[in-house]
C-alpha cells in the first residue's frame, strides 16, 4: 500500500516587513529552499515529478506560476514542473495535502510541496488591484457583509468571551516561546540562511523581548474603536518560504533516504466566512476522528496564530493541553509570510517531532473564506 513520508523540511528565517528579506525577488526565496533541500539530501532534482507551491497574492512579481519559476531560478532541470496552489493562508500546507495525495494515488513518486509569501515587495490585497472579487449573489447571501479579518478576529473574541489581557499574555508567551527556541538552537536545524545584499539573514527577525502586558495594552485596536484586537496580539507581515521533499517509503528506501515522519490523515473544514477564522475548530475534530487518536495522543499542535483570539478559541473548544500548543511560539511571535506559512508551521512541527521524540503531531491554520486544513504527522 502507498504512503507519503516526508524525508526533508526546510525553511528560510522570517523576514520582517520591509526587514532582511525584503530585497529578495520571491521567486528566488524559493528557489533558496528548493536548492536547500536538493542540497541536504543529495537529491538527485531530476526525480521531482512536481512542485507543489502555496502563494496567497499571485500577481506581480508572485504570478505567472512562481513554483514552476522557482524550479528554473533553482537551476533543476527543464523536465521538473510545478504549479501553484491557493487556499488563502493554509496554501502551502494544502500543497501538502495534495502532494500527499498523488503519492498514495501513484501520480508521483517524489514531489516537493511548500509555499512563498513575500509580503513587503507584493503587500496584502495586491491581488484584487481594487476590484471586488465576491460578487452579486455572494453579497446577497451575507447582506453585504465584505469579510474581514481583524473584524472575524474580534467576532470570536466576543464570541468565546477572550479579554484584552488574555490576549495579550498569550501574545507574550508566544514572543517568549520563540524567543527561547531561538537562544537554545532549537531553530537552527530548520533554517537555511539566505546571503542578500545586504548580508547573510539566518535568524527569524520578528520576534521581540521583554514586552509587557501594559505596554501591549496602550496599541490602537484598529477593527474596532472598543476592540481587544492590536498590532501586538496579531500576525506579522512577514517575508519567507518553505519547502518539504516528500516521497513513498518505498522510494526513499530505494534512494537511500531516511524518513521523518509520514503523513498519517488530513481533513479540510469550511466554516462562517464572515467570523471566517474558527474552521480549525471542526477540522481539527474531523481530523482526529479520521485517524482514529485521541486528543491525549497527539504530543504537539500547531494552531496558526494570525490573531490570538483564534488558537484561544480553539483551546477552549478542543481542550487541548496549552503547553503543547505551539510550544516554539507561533506567528504572532516568528510572522505569517500568507503563502510560506503552512509549510513554515509543519517544518517547525515536524523538527520539534524529531527532537522531542513526539509520535503525533497535528496542525490547523484558518484560511480566508472560512476554511481550515488539518493535518496528523507521525514521527517514525
Amino acid at each position: 500500500m502507498r504512503d507519503a513520508v516526508i524525508v526533508e523540511a526546510v525553511r528560510t528565517p522570517v523576514g520582517k516587513r520591509n526587514g532582511g528579506l525584503s530585497g529578495v525577488h520571491p521567486t528566488d526565496l524559493s528557489a533558496h529552499v528548493l536548492e536547500s533541500l536538493a542540497t541536504r539530501t543529495g537529491l538527485d532534482p531530476a526525480l521531482v515529478d512536481d512542485v507543489i507551491w502555496g502563494c496567497v497574492s499571485q500577481v506581480g512579481e508572485q504570478t505567472y506560476d512562481i513554483a514552476r519559476n522557482a524550479v528554473l531560478a533553482a537551476g533543476w532541470p527543464e523536465s521538473v514542473p510545478g504549479t501553484t496552489v491557493d487556499r488563502q493562508c493554509g496554501s502551502s500546507q494544502q500543497a501538502v495535502h495534495f502532494a500527499a495525495a498523488g503519492l498514495v494515488a501513484g501520480h508521483y513518486d517524489v514531489v516537493v510541496a511548500g509555499g512563498v509569501e513575500s509580503m513587503s515587495r507584493v503587500p496584502m490585497g495586491s491581488s484584487t488591484q481594487g476590484q471586488d472579487p465576491l460578487g452579486e449573489r455572494y453579497l446577497e447571501r451575507y447582506d453585504g457583509i465584505h469579510p474581514n479579518q481583524g473584524v472575524g478576529a474580534e467576532m470570536i473574541a466576543a464570541t468565546w468571551g477572550l479579554s484584552r489581557t488574555q490576549l495579550d499574555e498569550f501574545a507574550l508567551r508566544s514572543h517568549e516561546r520563540a524567543a527561547a527556541a531561538q537562544d537554545e538552537g532549537r531553530f537552527t536545524a530548520q533554517i537555511a540562511p539566505v546571503q542578500t545584499a545586504g548580508g547573510l539573514v539566518a535568524l527569524d527577525e520578528g520576534i521581540r523581548r521583554g514586552g509587557t502586558v501594559e505596554g501591549l495594552a496602550g496599541l490602537k485596536t484598529p477593527f474596532q474603536a472598543d476592540g481587544v484586537i492590536s498590532a501586538g496580539n496579531a500576525s506579522q507581515i512577514s517575508d519567507g518560504a518553505a519547502a518539504l521533499l516528500m516521497m513513498t517509503a518505498e522510494k526513499a528506501q530505494e534512494l537511500g533516504m531516511t524518513p521523518i515522519a509520514r503523513v498519517h490523515s488530513v481533513a479540510l473544514a469550511g466554516d462562517d466566512p464572515v467570523m471566517m477564522l474558527t474552521a480549525p475548530i471542526p477540522a481539527t475534530k474531523k481530523v482526529l476522528q479520521r485517524s482514529g487518536l485521541r486528543l491525549d495522543e497527539i504530543g504537539v499542535f500547531e494552531i496558526n496564530e494570525a490573531f490570538a483570539s483564534v488558537p484561544l478559541a480553539w483551546l477552549a473548544e478542543i481542550g487541548a493541553d496549552e503547553k503543547a500548543l505551539n510550544p516554539l511560539g507561533g506567528a504572532i511571535a516568528l510572522g505569517h509570510p500568507l503563502g510560506g506559512s503552512g509549510a513554515r508551521i509543519m517544518t517547525t512541527m515536524l523538527h520539534h517531532m524529531r527532537d522531542a521524540g513526539i509520535r503525533y503531531g497535528l496542525q490547523s491554520m484558518c484560511e480566508g473564506g472560512g476554511q481550515a486544513n488539518a493535518t496528523v504527522l507521525e514521527l517514525l
